[in-house]
């Protein structure tokens, strides 16, 4: 997952990335087990807020020109589409 994950970086790319993350969920489910959609998204929202840790612990540059719009987007869409 950390592979597919650091090669994530085109549309099609984060489209496999996203279908590995189902698999996952379906092939690994004590993994998952407990996550609802809520603590899913709360998961995400500390990690946003502790994200420079991440990068100085981890030695990795923070990523400049992150369009938190796009991926406020992305989550809404989740919602609504289909």
């Amino acid at each position: 997952m950390n592979e597919a994950l650091k090669n994530t970086q085109t549309r099609e790319d984060l489209v496999k990335f996203i279908d590995r993350l189902i698999n996952d969920i379906n092939n690994n489910p004590d993994e998952w087990t407990g996550k609802t959609i809520r603590s899913y998204l709360e998961s995400i929202q500390s990690w946003i807020e502790d994200m420079d840790g991440y990068y100085n612990n981890t030695k990795q540059k923070l990523p400049q020109n992150i369009d938190w719009n796009f991926i406020a987007t992305l989550l809404y869409v989740g919602k609504i589409y289909e």
